[in-house]
């Protein structure tokens, strides 16, 4: 009698898994891997079957054969690093644990034994943050939002997880404000704390006006508004003043296509038909950039001096990694960015209108502003807002961040520091920087 073929046989192991036959399809894939010793799958199901038995060298074996089969594979990363730490080999498993969520960053399993693992190992920060990652990452995905969403087996890590991150992320912002605390001192702090509590989901944002809604954070108790009156920026008509020198060096450079960039492109995770469309032909909304997340563009500061020299006069938002962010934002004949909302009210925007052909507007929480060539306009992005350029020719406006001028220089310093709180614990928990989206028109 002829032996079944490796096809057949897992086929047949994969039919049995099906039909819940577990002892039935370990006897498939052990004649499977006989056959064919180099079956990754029956390396992987046959070292997970050992390793739920408890029977760890054999797991260990096996799994370790599997993941060296294919190295690059988020699952036999995460299977080999979970048997290495019930081994004890925790130093091991982190290194392969965490492979397994560089290869799969939407892989909340790995990330969650990950964050088990260096708290085995005493890293409580990193198990912090790490547990957060593993949590954050999977209820954005529909799991781990209550026990029906939970695998069993995973219940008693995924609530000690909950609970860590509970504890301690709130401490961890908390103790990144004390320098300011000692500084200024508590009073001065109180809506920072605030907006902390706000952020952590510990108290409700209670909007004073429905239409706005910060993506990231919501600086609470000062005035709500779409639009900011001139009276607030004394800086605007020494700015404004450098407005034809500013045009000048625009118009040098307006036709260096390479010295633009589509302003979407950097962005991750943004659909660029989602944010643009021209009824005309192809939408283009792009960018030559002074700043773009606090990068500082040497060349096009060098061709446009008198421009860069009136950016860094300003009082502009400067967070390492963050901001500023300034550029002159071109959008083309017939594009309409469409409406959108930005990440925090602690950071406005302001337009300096350089080309406007007219037939275009800046709509924010429902309100239209038409363009004024050389004449600023602020606006709080957190209100959805959108901008368009119906006319047959580009407009320019020089865009750029700077801090509402409702905040104090306490709270403006302790907001930055707690956003680089919040970014380096995000970075550390493998999640993307919190202000690194777009909002801007």
């Amino acid at each position: 009698m002829h032996s079944p073929k490796p096809a057949d046989l897992l086929e047949s192991a994969r039919a049995a898994l099906r039909d819940g036959e577990r002892a039935r399809a370990d006897t498939l894939f052990a004649a499977l891997l006989d056959a064919d010793p180099q079956s990754f799958e029956a390396l992987t199901q046959l070292g997970q079957s050992a390793f739920a038995a408890g029977r760890l060298d054999v797991a260990l074996d096996l799994l370790g054969r599997a993941q060296r089969l294919r190295p690059a594979d988020a699952h036999a990363c995460k299977n080999l690093g979970a048997a290495l730490r019930a081994a004890g080999n925790n130093e091991a498993a982190v290194d392969l644990l965490r492979e397994a969520v560089r290869l799969d960053p939407n892989f909340f399993v790995a990330r969650l034994l990950y964050a088990a693992a260096c708290e085995d190992l005493g890293r409580t920060q990193t198990a912090l943050c790490a547990y957060y990652g593993a949590l954050n990452t999977a209820q954005r995905q529909g799991r781990w939002l209550n026990t029906a969403t939970t695998a069993p087996l995973l219940r008693p890590l995924v609530t000690h997880a909950m609970h860590t991150v509970d504890a301690g992320r709130g401490a961890f912002y908390a103790n990144a404000l004390d320098p300011l605390r000692e500084r200024f001192g508590a009073e001065a702090l109180r809506r920072v704390e605030k907006a902390l509590e706000i952020y952590l989901g510990n108290l409700p944002a209670d909007y004073p006006d429905p239409r706005q809604k910060p993506s990231f954070l919501y600086f609470p108790d000062i005035p709500s508004q779409p639009w900011f009156e001139r009276s607030l920026f004394p800086w605007y008509e020494e700015f404004e003043s450098h407005a034809p020198a500013i045009r000048r060096e625009l118009d040098a450079v307006l036709d260096d296509e390479a010295a633009f960039a589509a302003f979407l492109k950097a962005r991750p995770n943004v659909d660029m038909e989602e944010y643009l469309s021209n009824a005309r032909g192809p939408a283009r909304w792009d960018g030559y950039f002074f700043y773009d997340h606090g990068e500082r563009f040497e060349e096009n500061c060098r061709r446009c001096p008198e421009t860069a020299a009136a950016l860094d006069r300003l009082p502009l938002v400067r967070l390492p990694a963050h901001a500023p962010e300034c550029l002159f934002s071109k959008l083309t004949a017939g594009s309409h960015i469409r409406p959108h909302r930005g990440v925090t009210n602690t950071r406005l925007v302001t337009h300096l209108p350089l080309i406007v052909p007219g037939n275009g507007a800046l709509r924010v929480g429902g309100e239209d502003h038409v363009w004024q060539q050389g004449r600023c306009i602020t606006f709080d992005d957190t209100f959805l807002h959108e901008a368009w350029n119906f006319s047959d020719h580009t407009r320019v406006v020089l865009l750029f961040d700077v801090w509402n001028p409702h905040m104090t220089e306490a709270e403006v310093a302790a907001c930055s520091q707690l956003v680089l709180a919040i970014s380096g614990f995000n970075r550390e928990a493998m999640l993307g920087a919190p202000m690194q989206e777009t909002g801007e028109p």
